[in-house]
């Protein structure tokens, strides 16, 4: 990944061109007066498409999922390095 440091007057005048590059994950710094200051970086696309029932049929329950874990386990998930008593 290739990166470039512009100051800000640079970066005001060609922010369009710059938000391209970042787009295309080129890493952009502004700076000002010499020291760098922001980089400018392209936002994750949030959306997550969700398809329900997706590992239906993938996924099985047995009958060791409903059996008392371990002393040890039990700790652990407690919080605490000892064993219950």
């Amino acid at each position: 990944m290739s990166s470039t440091t512009v100051n800000i007057h640079e970066a005001k005048t060609h922010l369009s061109r710059l938000i391209e590059r970042a787009e295309r994950g080129e890493e952009i710094i502004i700076a000002k007066a010499g020291t760098p200051k922001v980089r400018l970086t392209p936002v994750a696309d949030a959306r997550i498409v969700r398809r329900p029932g997706r590992f239906a049929g993938s996924l099985k329950v047995t009958a060791a999922f409903f059996e008392p874990l371990a002393e040890a386990d039990l700790a652990s998930w407690e919080g605490s390095s000892e064993p219950v008593r």
